[in-house]
Formats: structure tokens, C-alpha cells, sequence
């Protein structure tokens, strides 16, 4: 069992990596937890025992779930069954399920315990880790959430084996994304270890920026075109292929504000592609409707705002020209109908 810290000071907690890491429920949570509110999907299929009085509450499915009625759900459930602060809150799920059940247990009592048991992927490199909760509007992504450290999260490497392929593959996604974080070689190491060594960057950036205020926006790299392609709909893309074709977006856009070359580009595609991976802009995408929404993306504080690379690596930068933006993306759906003809 890889056991990775996130040093937050009392509020610091482990994340442990490993197969069977679900087993170790029990130990992680908080001393003295008479009960825990299990949430799930139906669809997750990972049983738990927190070997204390326990009871499951089942969210809907999809990413629609991910919404203030399942929080108010949740929380309504939590009041009827008589949940307290000494209690605790086991999410147990991928992203949608983390990030939902942890805002609810974030805004429950203003603050009940929860330990994140993640069952994808997506969810073990990124979702649940460091805090960040949050549901949908109609809107956009994530637009109303709480910083609410768990008190630990178990990462299963055992139950990916279990994943759809898709769903495999939209945790690449994520995987993809730290290789331009620090994460070199990630490809030639044991699962066990790609997942920790994920989870050690972004533990550092969490634990140097906890609300976001700097650095922390930089683990938002491919996320900018990804939210705004996801809230846009009809694209039938996964969170993690969507980030996939926001990185090669976010390096076409640096590489037409001088930030980067075409061999850094390059760099994109490849590895985008080595993890069977789409880079390419859906047909048909509304070019007007996905700058409309990435103005909305909530780091968005002067202007168009990207995570973008450059000489000092990947860093948030602000006020880029509408007429770039628009370039990149003409740029991207040229590719698209070439390899479609």
C-alpha cells in the first residue's frame, strides 16, 4: 500500500493507493464515528463495510446527478436518518459521486467528516483529492461548491479492473494532463505507481495553495475547453476525453501567443494520442457557444483566462484576445474535417 500525505496542517489526511486499499475503511475513519452515511451509484457496484451502524443512500446516475437537488436529496436523507457531526460521510464512486456527496457533506450541519473511497480512474488521480467539491448549474460546471478537505481517501487500484473502457480511458484524461505537471515517464511505470505519483503532485499543489488563489489553478490544464465542450452538450464525450482535446487546444493557443513552439505541440499530440486518447474538435462544434462558456469558467477574473504552457511551464494567464482563441479553434476544426475526408 502506497500511503501519500497531503500536508495541510490539522487538517492534513492520507491518501493510500493501492489493490484492497478499500478494505481499510475501518482504520481511516475519524475515532469515536458511531455511523456513516455510505454514498454510492447503483451502477458503481463496491461494496464497503465501514464496520460501524451504516446506511446507503443511492444517487441517480450521469453526470446530470451532479446537481443541487441531489445535494438537498442527500442532506434531507442525512436529517431523516438522524446523521450528526460525530458521524461520518463515505463517498464511494467516481468524480460525480465524490465531488456531490462531498459538497453535501461539506454544507450538512456545516461540516460533517467524509472519507472518499474512489472507485475510477478519474477519480483516484484527481477528483478526489484535495477538497474541491461541487455540482452543476445549467449554466456550467462545478459554479457552486466548498473547499472540504476529506479525512482520508482510498484509492482501490483493484476495483479499475472492473472500469468500461471508456471510463478507463476518461481517467487517462486526467493522467494525461500531469504529464505536463511534472509527471515525466508515467507510461513506464507499475499502475499502483502512476496513480500515487499523480497523486503526489497534486498533493503538493494543494497543500502550497489549498483555496486556489494561485498555483492550484494550474491542475485546471485542459479543463477550459473541456467544461465548456461538456456543458455544451451533443458531443457524447467522457470528462477525461474532453480534457484530452482541451490540452491540444491549450497548446495551440500558447503556440499562437509565442508561449510555446510546434515541437512542444507535438509533445501534446503525442501524448495525447500514446493513451488512445481523441485531440481533435467534434464536428460541428459551436465555436461562438464554447468561447461563451469558457468566458464563464470561474477562473476566468480578467477576461478569456487558460492554463496555458510556456517558458516557465503551465501557468494561469489572463485577458487572452478573443481573435486568438477563435484562430485556435478554426485551427482545430480544420484538422478535424481533413482527417474526416
Amino acid at each position: 500500500m502506497i500511503r501519500v500525505p497531503v500536508n495541510l496542517g490539522a487538517r492534513s489526511y492520507e491518501v493510500l493507493v493501492g489493490a484492497g486499499a478499500r478494505h481499510r475503511l475501518l482504520e481511516v475513519l475519524p475515532t469515536g464515528v458511531q455511523r456513516a452515511a455510505v454514498v454510492t451509484q447503483e451502477s458503481v457496484g463496491v461494496a464497503v463495510d465501514p464496520g460501524v451502524e451504516h446506511r446507503v443512500f443511492l444517487m441517480d446516475e450521469g453526470e446530470e446527478a451532479k446537481s443541487l437537488e441531489t445535494v438537498e436529496d442527500l442532506c434531507r436523507g442525512f436529517a431523516r436518518w438522524g446523521l450528526t457531526r460525530a458521524d461520518v460521510v463515505v463517498a464511494v464512486g467516481g468524480g460525480v459521486v465524490t465531488d456531490t456527496a462531498g459538497f453535501a457533506a461539506a454544507a450538512y450541519h456545516r461540516g460533517v467528516p467524509v472519507v472518499h473511497v474512489a472507485t475510477t480512474l478519474l477519480a483516484q488521480v484527481d477528483a478526489a483529492i484535495g477538497g474541491k467539491t461541487g455540482v452543476n448549474l445549467p449554466e456550467g460546471k462545478n459554479l457552486v461548491g466548498a473547499f472540504w478537505q476529506p479525512v482520508a481517501v482510498l484509492c482501490d487500484t483493484e476495483v479499475l479492473t472492473t472500469l468500461p473502457p471508456r471510463e478507463y480511458a476518461s481517467g487517462l484524461g486526467e493522467m494525461a494532463k500531469y504529464s505536463f505537471l511534472g509527471a515525466q515517464g508515467l507510461e513506464d511505470l507499475p499502475l499502483d505507481e502512476r496513480v500515487a505519483r499523480c497523486v503526489e503532485i497534486k498533493a503538493a499543489v494543494v497543500a502550497g495553495d489549498e483555496r486556489e488563489s494561485g498555483r492550484r489553478a494550474t491542475l485546471n490544464y485542459g479543463h477550459t475547453l473541456a467544461h465548456a465542450l461538456e456543458t455544451a452538450g451533443g458531443h457524447d464525450l467522457r470528462h477525461g476525453e474532453a480534457v484530452a482535446i482541451g490540452l491540444v487546444f491549450a497548446a495551440r493557443l500558447a503556440q499562437r501567443l509565442g508561449r510555446i513552439d510546434q515541437e512542444r505541440v507535438a509533445e501534446h499530440e503525442r501524448v495525447v494520442a500514446g493513451y488512445g486518447l481523441p485531440s481533435r474538435l467534434p464536428a460541428g462544434a459551436d465555436h461562438e457557444r464554447l468561447i461563451e462558456l469558457m468566458a464563464r469558467d470561474k477562473k476566468a477574473l480578467d477576461g478569456l483566462t487558460f492554463v496555458l504552457d510556456g517558458p516557465g511551464g503551465v501557468e494561469v494567464v489572463s485577458d487572452v484576445p478573443r481573435a486568438d482563441v477563435e484562430a485556435a479553434l478554426a485551427a482545430m476544426e480544420e484538422d478535424t474535417m481533413a482527417e474526416s475526408s
